[in-house]
């Protein structure tokens, strides 16, 4: 008997910890609250200190200057004395009652005088602590949260498509150091999935094009044939328009996936120019149907990718010429600026849509009421190839019933 395979044995267990080393006092770990509390709890000490050493100065002079004498004695035997503080006690007829009373309003004159300066010199000295102290916490806060602003810059950077940055933090081993590390691993598992995204909408570009092209010409050569039986030649039509069809859809799918993300490269483009271009891409198709094109269409430069907002132009003139009325239709495609933002408005007539189908037209494969794949009118990812190309460039787009029938498209990009 054959002997029977060993069970796969369980893989070894990694040699390493993946998680962070627990330092051994985690308590004297330099966190944000102990170096602001530090920080802090220094600075109104130091203030304190400040203050105090000012006030006992201010207090140390006032009494300096209030120990002087009030008076001094002229004439002994007579009684006469002189003040250059109390002039009242100048007067030689004053009997004893009299004097001590001038004195001691003197004295209570001179008192306040001292309490009122040292209160405007004590005053004083606050309000010139209270703009240093100001001052000073303002640059430590800076310097404190200044990584804060580095990650914010980052993660603006990210935001458009830059996933390379990374903030690679230094200093203490503090929250704001692990929330900068954290942030760096994300962005790096961030970068390996885009990468890995961009590299397979690449692969089954070239996998699913092949065959549907293979077949196209495989289609297109036997119907050059003249003496192919007409059922062939009937079949082979309806599996070319199959076909076509599919790559309608492979060709939106990419493109969707594609234009979900940030556009990095980006180059002046006229969205009048390219609303031209759509334009005589459909002019065929609508001069078929009956359908008038018409409308001012205004410079509007924006920065951006020129074929991904062709294809912006082209889905909804196209939306706006096939779902259109069967006599006396009409398409306005209008350009410009408004609000410092550069406009593309494609307006038509049709059929009356609900304002609750609105948002269903922006999801993929959906369509108004019971169209759906059996439709010649596409393939049901134009408006959320728009929707995601007009996210991709920072701007929006926005449909609303007409009046009477028919959309109007409204699609709003930063200049």
């Amino acid at each position: 008997m054959a002997a029977t395979p060993a069970p796969p044995q369980a893989p070894p267990k990694p040699t390493w910890d993946p998680r962070r080393p627990e330092p051994a006092f985690p308590w004297l770990r330099p966190t944000i609250r102990i170096r602001l509390t530090l920080l802090y709890g220094g600075m109104f000490l130091i203030a304190g200190i400040l203050l105090l050493s000012i006030i006992y100065l201010l207090a140390a002079q006032a009494l300096r200057n209030g120990n002087q004498p009030l008076f001094k004695i002229v004439d002994f035997n007579a009684l006469r004395v002189t003040s250059t503080d109390c002039p009242g006690v100048d007067n030689g007829n004053l009997s004893l009652s009299e004097f001590n009373a001038a004195i001691s309003a003197c004295i209570d004159h001179q008192r306040q005088v001292a309490l009122d300066s040292l209160l405007s010199r004590s005053l004083l000295a606050l309000l010139g602590l209270a703009v240093i102290a100001f001052a000073f916490g303002y640059a430590m806060a800076g310097r404190v949260l200044s990584p804060l602003g580095r990650i914010t810059r980052t993660a603006r950077a990210v935001a458009g498509s830059d996933l390379s940055r990374r903030i690679e933090l230094d200093g203490p081993d503090d929250e704001l150091k692990e929330l900068a590390d954290t942030f760096d691993d994300m962005l790096e598992r961030l970068q390996r999935a885009f990468t890995a995204q961009q590299r397979f909408v690449g692969n089954a570009s070239h996998e699913l094009r092949t065959p549907l092209a293979i077949n196209r010409t495989l289609l297109e050569v036997q119907l050059s044939d003249p003496h192919a039986p007409m059922e062939l030649q009937q079949l082979g039509k309806t599996l070319l328009a199959t076909n076509e069809r599919s790559e309608q859809l492979v060709e939106g799918l990419l493109l969707l996936a594609r234009s979900d993300n940030q556009i990095v490269e980006r180059k002046p483009v006229d969205l009048a120019e390219v609303a031209s271009q759509a334009i005589d891409q459909v002019h065929g198709e609508a001069e078929a149907k009956g359908v008038e094109i018409r409308g001012e269409r205004k410079p509007a430069v924006v920065q951006g990718n020129g074929v991904l907002l062709e294809r912006i132009a082209l889905n909804l003139v196209q939306n706006a010429v096939r779902y259109n009325v069967a006599e006396e239709g009409w398409v306005e495609v209008v350009t410009g600026v408004q609000h410092g933002q550069a406009i593309l408005v494609v307006t038509n007539t049709g059929p009356v849509v609900p304002a609750y189908e609105i948002d269903n037209l922006f999801e993929p494969f959906r369509r108004l009421r019971t169209e759906r794949t059996g439709s010649d009118k596409g393939v049901g990812l134009g408006l959320s190839i728009a929707r995601s190309v007009a996210r991709a460039h920072g701007g929006h787009i926005s449909a609303q019933p007409r009046e009477g029938g028919g959309l109007v498209m409204r699609v709003a990009l930063p200049i």
